[in-house]
C-alpha cells in the first residue's frame, strides 16, 4: 500500500515546487510576530502564485494553518493562559459553521467563489487597518450601553497563569460571542481566514477581556475549529499534497522564528501595513476574476 501511494504522488510537481517551502518560512514568521491569520498569507498565494484552483487554494490554505498554529498553541496552553469557559461557547459557533463553510467551498462556482474571496480579503484587510490589535485595545471599549448591563452580574472568570499572573474580569454574555464566533468559522472555512481575527477583537473590545488571554484563547477556538475545516477540503477534494508537503514544514520552520522575533516588531504597524496589502491583493483577486 505505501508503495502504491508514493507510486501516485506527484513527484515532478513536488519539485517543481520546491520555492513554496522558503516562502511558507517567510510568511509565517511573519503570522507569527504579527499575530494575524496565516492563511490570510496562504490561500491568496496559493490561489494568485501557485496557479491552484479556489477550492485548492482555500484548502490548502487551511491545512497548513493547522500545523503553523501548533507552536502558538502549545505555548499558550503551556502558560495557562486559555479561558477554556469562553472557548467551549465559541467552539459551540465556530466548529459547525467552519464545516458548512468548507462544505459550501467546495460546490461552489469558481467565480462566485474567487469573488467572495477577494471580498473577504478586502473587508479582514480593512479590519485590520481600523481594529487596533488586540494588545493595544482597552478592555471592554467597545460594549456601550446594552451590552454594558448585559455584561454585568454574571460572575467573574479567574485565569491562573504559568507565571503566577492572576487574571480576573467579569464573564462575558454569551450569546453576542457565539454569534460572531458562528460568522467568523462560516468565513474562516469558505476563504480559509476570519476567525482569529473576529474572535479576538470581540473578546477584548466587547468582553473585557484582557488582551493575553484573548489571543489565547483565540488561537484555541481556531485550532480545534480549523482542524474540522481542514477535514471537510480533505476529503471532499482532493489535496494538493505536492504544495503542502512543502507549506507544512516551512511554517513549523517559520513558526518557531515567528514566536521569537514577535516581541521585536511593533504590532501596531505591522498589522496596519499587513492590512493594506490584504485589501490590495483582494483588489487584485477581484479585478483578475470579473474585469480580465
Amino acid at each position: 500500500m505505501v508503495s502504491s501511494l508514493l507510486s501516485s504522488f506527484p513527484m515532478e510537481a513536488f519539485l517543481a515546487h520546491w520555492w513554496v517551502f522558503p516562502a511558507s518560512i517567510l510568511f509565517s514568521t511573519i503570522a507569527l510576530a504579527s499575530g494575524v491569520s496565516g492563511a490570510l498569507f496562504f490561500s491568496p498565494f496559493f490561489l494568485l502564485v501557485v496557479g491552484l484552483q479556489p477550492a485548492q487554494a482555500i484548502g490548502a490554505g487551511l491545512l497548513t494553518e493547522v500545523f503553523g498554529m501548533g507552536n502558538g498553541l502549545r505555548s499558550y496552553v503551556k502558560q495557562g493562559l486559555v479561558d477554556y469557559a469562553a472557548a467551549k461557547w465559541l467552539l459551540l459557533g465556530a466548529v459547525p459553521s467552519i464545516i458548512v463553510g468548507a462544505f459550501a467551498a467546495q460546490y461552489a462556482p469558481e467565480g462566485v467563489l474567487r469573488g467572495v474571496f477577494g471580498v473577504g480579503l478586502v473587508v479582514l484587510g480593512g479590519f485590520l487597518v481600523y481594529y487596533e490589535p488586540p494588545d493595544k485595545c482597552v478592555p471592554g471599549e467597545g460594549e456601550g450601553p446594552y451590552l454594558e448591563r448585559k455584561n454585568t452580574g454574571r460572575g467573574k472568570t479567574v485565569v491562573e497563569a504559568a507565571d503566577g499572573e492572576r487574571y480576573v474580569f467579569d464573564t462575558c454574555w454569551r450569546p453576542p460571542g457565539v454569534a460572531l464566533a458562528t460568522t467568523g468559522g462560516f468565513i474562516t472555512g469558505l476563504i480559509s481566514a476570519g476567525l482569529p481575527e473576529i474572535v479576538t477583537t470581540q473578546l477584548v473590545i466587547r468582553c473585557r477581556v484582557p488582551p493575553r488571554v484573548a489571543i489565547a484563547t483565540s488561537v484555541f477556538v481556531l485550532a480545534v475549529a480549523a482542524v474540522a475545516g481542514a477535514a471537510v477540503h480533505a476529503l471532499s477534494a482532493t489535496p494538493v499534497w505536492y504544495v503542502v508537503a512543502w507549506s507544512i514544514p516551512g511554517v513549523l520552520i517559520g513558526g518557531t522564528i515567528g514566536t521569537r522575533v514577535g516581541k521585536y516588531v511593533p504590532s501596531d504597524l505591522m498589522e496596519a501595513g499587513l492590512g493594506v496589502i490584504f485589501v490590495i491583493v483582494g483588489g487584485i483577486v477581484l479585478v483578475t476574476t470579473f474585469l480580465l
